[in-house]
């Protein structure tokens, strides 16, 4: 049976050669991917990619307001802690209508 320095060895060289065998196919996938992109005149907007940071898709819209302090005009969404101006009162007091 091999011992444990033996075995850490062996797996340092397998980790080695796993590396390099993943660079050498990702370079060929990426080859062939730029080949195809050419080929058929691929853009990326195609391809789900765009110049902005984010898609539209995927930011959160603002939830609309369900309660308002009548002092200041703030308002909350009843999402998340509440407002100091809201603790230990009535909120039904505060509520928007709709």
């Amino acid at each position: 049976m091999p011992s444990y320095k033996q075995l850490t060895a062996q797996l340092e060289k397998l980790h080695k050669e796993v590396a390099a065998a993943r660079e050498k196919e990702v370079a060929q996938a990426i080859a062939e991917i730029k080949e195809k992109i050419a080929e058929y005149e691929i853009t990326a907007e195609e391809l789900g990619f765009s110049e902005r940071a984010a898609p539209a898709a995927a930011r959160k819209k603002a939830l609309p307001a369900r309660y308002r302090n009548p002092k200041t005009g703030e308002t909350w969404s009843g999402r998340g802690r509440a407002p100091g101006w809201l603790a230990g009162k009535n909120r039904e007091r505060f509520l928007i209508a709709e």
